[in-house]
């Protein structure tokens, strides 16, 4: 026998010798796949089954912290308590009328029933006794004895911020966040993290973690995101004052659809440093963090006690720019461009509607519109948003109008409406075309509740076709119907730097409201 022979006979001879070992080898790599596949399941299951024990029983030691209080102090007014705008709060702690162990108590008793009508809440901070016991060293503090509720991604001390994905359970912040650590300096107590959906890149709010968080107005409907735990909890009455983040519109459109008011101020103007990501190395656009409230006035105040030395000598990289409270208080009358469409995504009814009527207030309060201000309808030439950061729209080619448009850096600020709770949300993302271009250019801006879905928009919205009659437009106006009731808001911007000045354009879109309000109940 030769040696080709041979070679034939090792080759096709030994065949289904061959194949057998081939067939074993293959079998057992698979069986080997699924076993690790198996185990990191298992073990990620487990991670998730520890955080919710975690939690749970930070809930029942909060809860009976609670009890306790209301055993020992019976005479404590809490309706009285959460019925206070966060300035008046503050007030009253600083001349001792509360105390702060009962303003404490009393948002921890609202924020445990919200929590399980919302599921809005990831842990509570049972360090936040401690800091209450040692409250009096930061009596001078602008935010002295107020509780804080803080987004689950902001670093708190000992605690995870998983940003709702499971590999990053179990590595737990070693110190406070910059923003964190200058809130218990000026004397807040961040008592409770709130949730967010998985991985912060969502307009809903739920994750493998800790579950999907629901809308204080109506539990078919989605809180928003990503700050969504913290919409949801404030928007419930549950916090007085909370801390969210902002990369595309995820403090404005939770604090929209909750009924709340929310504001991201030009990035870098409070500090990253220990907020947590899951985009490392993203840098064309930037996050901001920034405060979510019941009204303007406690957003201004939020942002006045950050913006102070500590957080400048904390993280040098900021720049040392104190709030300007003279032009947040300022009376001077303001030129205000606007736009109801955006060419992208049409606005329902009731959005057009709340915009029409924020316009008229403005107008009749003194203040002028921009002398070339049109709807982009009617072929306005301001600065246009883009797709949502989740996809870009094939059918809506975002670069086909942000590009042959002009920013016009002279205007002091712009307003319109900002989008309002939807069930599907992610089916909804071309709506945020109307938040996150401010992002991209690094905008201050914000939100204010102005009016509710009514009986007469929903019967208009039966005649909705959008601004192209696709899919895209089908499905938001499927799931925007049956709003009735829901809150709507009107978002304001302003050019880079001048947070301030949004927050004061907010204030006077907020009191115009309110007074239209009053007039309305009495006549």
């Amino acid at each position: 026998m030769d040696r080709m022979d041979t070679y034939k006979q090792l080759i096709f001879g030994a065949k289904p010798k061959w194949t057998a070992i081939l067939t074993a080898t293959a079998c057992g790599a698979s069986a080997l796949v699924l076993l690790l596949k198996w185990f990191e399941h298992h073990q990620s299951w487990k991670k998730i089954q520890r955080a919710k024990v975690r939690r749970e029983k930070s809930l029942q030691r909060a809860e009976h912290a609670v009890c306790q209080f209301k055993e020992s102090h019976p005479e404590t007014d809490t309706s009285l308590i959460l019925s206070l705008a966060l300035a008046e709060l503050s007030k009253q702690l600083k001349d001792g009328t509360l105390t702060p162990q009962a303003v404490f108590h009393s948002y921890m008793e609202k924020t445990l029933e919200v929590n399980r009508r919302l599921n809005c809440c990831t842990e509570v901070l049972l360090e936040s006794w401690d800091q209450l016991e040692d409250i009096d060293s930061c009596k001078d503090g602008l935010l002295y004895g107020v509780p804080v509720s803080i987004k689950e991604n902001m670093g708190y001390k000992g605690h995870d911020s998983t940003c709702g994905v499971i590999c990053k359970l179990e590595l737990p912040a070693t110190g406070d966040s910059v923003v964190v650590e200058v809130l218990k300096r000026q004397g807040a107590i961040p008592f409770v993290k709130t949730n967010v959906p998985q991985g912060l890149q969502n307009y809903d709010c739920g994750n493998p973690i800790y579950g999907r968080t629901l809308n204080p107005h109506s539990p078919q409907k989605t809180p928003g995101g990503s700050s969504g735990g913290e919409g949801a909890l404030i928007g419930g009455g549950g916090s007085v004052l909370g801390i969210g983040s902002d990369i595309g519109g995820s403090i404005r459109i939770p604090s929209s659809f909750c009924g709340i008011c929310g504001f991201k101020p030009t990035s870098n103007r409070l500090s990253l440093r220990g907020a947590s990501s899951c985009t490392r190395g993203q840098k064309s656009v930037l996050s901001s963090l920034g405060p979510m409230a019941r009204d303007v006035d406690s957003l201004a105040l939020c942002m006045q006690a950050l913006l102070w030395d500590h957080m400048f000598t904390l993280d040098p990289m900021v720049p040392p720019i104190p709030f300007n409270q003279q032009v947040y208080q300022s009376s001077k009358p303001l030129r205000i461009g606007y736009y109801e469409n955006d060419g992208y995504t049409m606005p329902s009814p009731s959005m057009g509607r709340a915009l029409r009527e924020t316009k008229a207030l403005l107008e009749r309060a003194g203040h002028t519109e921009r002398g070339a201000s049109r709807p982009v309808s009617e072929g306005s030439d301001y600065p246009l948003p883009s797709a949502s950061h989740c996809e870009e729209n094939p059918l809506h080619s975002p670069q086909a109008y942000i590009s042959p448009h002009r920013c016009r850096y002279g205007e002091p600020a712009w307003s319109w409406l900002c989008a309002r709770p939807v069930e599907a949300a992610c089916g909804c993302g071309g709506a945020v075309t109307y938040t996150i271009l401010y992002n991209l250019l690094n905008f201050p801006a914000g939100v204010v509740p102005v009016s509710t879905v009514t009986a007469e928009d929903e019967e208009e919205l039966r005649h909705y076709k959008g601004n192209y009659g696709d899919l895209w437009d089908k499905l938001y106006k499927k799931a925007v119907t049956g709003g009735e009731g829901l809150p709507v808001a009107v978002q304001c911007v302003a050019l880079p730097w001048q947070d301030e000045l949004c927050l004061r354009f907010m204030r006077e879109v907020e009191m115009l409201v309110r007074r239209r309000d009053e007039e309305m109940r009495e006549g």
